[in-house]
C-alpha cells in the first residue's frame, strides 16, 4: 500500500462523530444539522429537466475535455461574470466532476513525487482535500495562518524566501471556507509576482463565489484580478468553480477548471488516465445551470434571508461577524471549541463544526481553536429555530 494514506489526517466529520459519541441530547427536539456545508435548498427544476430528457447520453463514453457545448456554455458564464471579455472554450475551460475531485487531481498533475522537498502553501484554516492532495502528491504542506487579529487574512508577508524558493503550488480560497472572507486583489498581486519570481502554480478555489450578499458587489476572482493586471493567458493560474453552492446540485458532481491553457493541456492528459470524464447526460445538464442566472439570485435571496433572521437572533449573546460571501459564520466562542460543540449538541441538539478541526498547528498557533463553524444550508425556518435555540443555550452560559 502506499504508505503516504498513513499520513492522512481523519476527516472533520469523522472527528465531530466521535467527539459525539455517547453523548444524549434532548429527545424533544429534532436535530438540526449545521455542521456540514451540503446545500439544501431545491435543486432547479430545469437541471432535473434537463437530467430526464438526455439520458440517451448515458449510452455513450464522455470525453475527457467534455462536449464542446458544455465548454462554451462556461466559458461564456465565467468571462461575463469576471468582466474578462472573452475565454478560449477549446484551450482554457474543462468540465471536472466537481471542484473536489479537481483540487484533488490538479495536484497529482502539478506535483513532481520525486521532489523529495517540495511544498505547497495552503491556507489554515483550510479544506482537508489541499493538504490530502499534497500528502499524496508526494509534497509537503506549509500552512499561512489567517488569525483572527489580521481580519482572518492569510498572513502571505510571513513566509519566508526559502519557503516560496520551494513552493510548487499554491491552494487559495476566496470566497474562504470556513471564514468566508474574500481575497483582496493586492492579495492576488503579491501572489503573481511570487508566481513569477518562482515558477509556481496558483490554484484557486472559487466554489463559493456565487453566494455572496450584496447584488451589486459580486466577489473578485483570481481571472478577474489577473485581467486587472493584464495577465494575458493567465500564467500559471487555475480557478475551480462548481455548480454544487451555486445551483444547489451537489450530488450533480459538476464544476469547472479554467485558466492558464498549457497547464490545463497537462490537466487533460492527467485526467485521461485518471478516468473522471463527466457523465454526457449530466454534462447537458449543466449546460442549463450554467445558462440561467434566475434561479442563483433566487439562491442568494434566500440565504440573505437566513442569515439576517439567524444573525439577530444569535448576536445578542454570541457576537457574529458577516462573512463577505460563502454560507458559514465563523463564530467565535471564546473557549473549547470542542466542548462548547458537544455541550451544544447536548443542550440545544444542533451540530455544528469546531474549528480546530479545520485547521492544524502552525508557526504557534492553531488559527480554528476556539471557533466553529455554523453552516446555514437548510431552510430558513431551520435558520431561525436553530438561532433561536443557540440564542438560548449561549446566554446561559453568559
Amino acid at each position: 500500500m502506499n504508505p503516504r494514506l498513513a499520513l492522512l489526517k481523519p476527516y472533520p466529520f469523522e472527528r465531530i462523530r466521535t467527539n459525539l459519541a455517547g453523548l444524549v441530547p434532548p429527545k424533544d427536539v429534532p436535530l438540526i444539522n449545521l455542521s456540514i456545508g451540503e446545500p439544501q435548498h431545491p435543486t432547479p427544476a430545469l437541471l432535473k429537466d434537463a437530467v430526464t430528457k438526455n439520458l440517451g447520453g448515458l449510452a455513450r463514453y464522455p470525453q475527457s475535455k467534455g462536449l464542446p457545448e458544455l465548454r462554451e456554455a462556461m466559458a461564456t458564464w465565467i468571462a461575463k461574470r469576471y468582466g474578462l471579455g472573452t475565454l478560449d472554450p477549446e484551450t482554457q475551460v474543462i468540465p471536472v466532476t466537481g471542484s473536489r475531485e479537481a483540487i484533488f487531481s490538479i495536484a497529482q498533475a502539478v506535483l513532481d513525487p520525486a521532489e523529495k522537498d517540495a511544498l505547497v502553501v495552503c491556507p489554515n484554516p483550510f479544506y482537508q482535500i489541499y493538504e490530502g492532495a499534497t500528502l499524496l502528491g508526494g509534497a509537503t504542506p506549509y500552512f499561512v495562518n489567517s488569525l483572527a487579529d489580521r481580519a482572518h487574512a492569510p498572513d502571505w508577508a510571513s513566509i519566508p524566501e526559502d519557503v516560496w524558493k520551494r513552493t510548487r503550488l499554491v491552494f487559495a480560497c476566496s470566497p474562504n471556507n470556513p471564514n468566508g472572507r474574500v481575497m483582496a486583489f493586492e492579495e492576488w498581486k503579491r501572489l503573481f509576482e511570487l508566481s513569477d519570481r518562482h515558477g509556481f502554480v496558483i490554484v484557486s478555489d472559487e466554489c463559493y463565489s456565487e453566494i455572496y450578499f450584496d447584488e451589486a458587489k459580486p466577489p473578485l476572482g483570481a481571472l478577474a484580478a489577473a485581467k486587472q493586471l493584464d495577465r494575458a493567458g493567465y500564467p500559471r493560474l487555475i480557478v475551480m468553480g462548481s455548480l454544487s453552492k451555486r445551483s444547489n446540485a451537489p450530488g450533480l458532481r459538476s464544476g469547472f477548471a479554467a485558466g492558464d491553457a498549457a497547464v490545463l493541456k497537462d490537466f487533460v492528459l492527467y485526467r485521461t488516465y485518471h478516468g473522471t470524464a463527466m457523465s454526457n447526460t449530466v454534462q447537458s445538464a449543466s449546460i442549463a445551470a450554467w445558462n440561467d442566472e434566475a434561479h442563483v439570485v433566487e439562491n442568494r435571496r434566500l440565504y440573505r434571508e437566513k442569515f439576517a433572521a439567524f444573525h439577530k437572533l444569535v448576536n445578542p449573546v454570541l457576537p457574529l461577524e458577516m462573512p463577505d460571501a460563502a454560507f458559514y459564520f465563523w463564530a467565535n466562542v471564546r473557549g473549547d471549541d470542542e466542548a462548547f460543540a458537544r455541550d451544544l449538541f447536548t443542550a440545544a441538539h444542533i451540530m455544528v463544526l469546531p474549528g480546530s478541526y479545520l485547521s492544524r498547528d502552525a508557526h504557534g498557533a492553531n488559527p480554528g481553536r476556539g471557533f466553529v463553524r455554523v453552516a446555514l444550508v437548510s431552510t430558513v425556518e431551520d435558520a431561525v429555530e436553530a438561532g433561536t435555540r443557540i440564542a438560548k443555550f449561549a446566554g446561559s452560559r453568559g
